[in-house]
C-alpha cells in the first residue's frame, strides 16, 4: 500500500489533496498543527491523523518516528507571513521571516527528517507545493503578480530548494518537483482566489503519482512547466 503525508492538511488544498490521494487508494497522512481540527478532518475524510508543525523541530521528529512507512511527502504548509502590507519600502521584517520559517525552513526540516523513510521507498515522491508569483522570470515582467517582499521570494527560495534536493537525490528512485496550484480561494487569500480548492490540488497530486519515468526537478502548473 502506497503511503502518502501532506503537511498542512486540515483544510483548503491540503485537505484538497489529502481527498484525492485517497481516491488513488492511497494511504494518507493528515499533518496538521491544530490537533482538534486535525482529527476532525482526518475522520471526515478516512485519513490518518499526525500532528505537524513545520515550524517546530520536536514536532515534526515526533511526526517521522510514528511512520513506519512513507512513499509520498507533499509539503503544502505554508503562510503570507502576517496580514499586512508587504511593500517594498515599508515591509515588517517579522513578516518576512515567518514567510520564510514556514515556507523554506519548515520545507527543509520535513524534507530532512522524512528521507530515511522516503529513501526505504521504491518509489519515493516529494512534491513542494509553490506559486508561481515565485518565478522570477514572471516576478518583474507581470503587473498582476503582487509585490509581496516576504511571500514573493520565500516561493522562490523554495524552487530552489527543490532543485538542490532534486540534484541531490537524482540517481535514486525519488523525484522532486515543485508545483503551483493556482490562485485558489483559501483563508491564504481571504477566499478571494477564482479556483477551488479541488482544481489547486491536482497538480500535487499528478506529481505526487508520478510513474518511474516521470520528471524531477521541474516546475509545473496545470498547463505545464512554468519558467523559473
Amino acid at each position: 500500500m502506497t503511503t502518502a503525508l501532506v503537511t498542512g492538511a486540515n483544510k483548503g488544498i491540503g485537505l484538497a489533496i489529502v481527498k484525492q490521494l485517497l481516491d488513488t487508494g492511497m494511504t494518507v497522512y493528515l499533518g496538521a498543527r491544530d490537533t482538534e481540527r486535525g482529527e476532525k478532518a482526518a475522520a471526515d475524510t478516512g485519513a490518518r491523523f499526525v500532528q505537524l508543525d513545520v515550524t517546530d523541530q520536536e514536532s515534526v521528529r515526533r511526526a517521522a518516528a510514528s511512520l513506519e512507512h512513507l512513499d509520498v511527502l507533499v509539503n503544502n504548509a505554508g503562510v503570507v507571513g502576517g496580514g499586512r502590507a508587504q511593500e517594498p519600502g515599508s515591509v515588517h521584517l517579522d513578516d518576512v521571516r515567518k514567510a520564510f520559517e514556514t515556507n523554506v525552513f519548515g520545507v527543509i526540516t520535513v524534507i530532512d527528517a522524512m528521507l530515511p523513510l522516503l529513501r526505504a521507498s521504491e518509489h519515493g515522491r516529494i512534491v513542494n507545493v509553490s506559486s508561481i508569483t515565485g518565478s522570477l522570470t514572471g516576478m518583474f515582467a507581470a503587473d498582476d503578480y503582487p509585490t509581496a517582499v516576504g511571500y514573493s521570494p520565500s516561493k522562490t527560495a523554495l524552487n530552489a530548494v527543490t532543485l538542490m534536493y532534486a540534484k541531490a537525490l537524482k540517481h535514486t528512485p525519488i523525484k522532486v518537483n515543485v508545483v503551483c496550484p493556482g490562485y485558489c480561494a483559501t483563508d491564504l487569500n481571504h477566499h478571494q482566489g477564482v479556483r477551488t480548492p479541488a482544481q489547486g490540488a491536482r497538480i500535487a497530486v499528478e506529481m505526487a503519482t508520478l510513474g518511474d519515468d516521470g520528471p524531477t526537478g521541474g516546475f509545473y502548473d496545470d498547463n505545464g512547466v512554468i519558467a523559473w
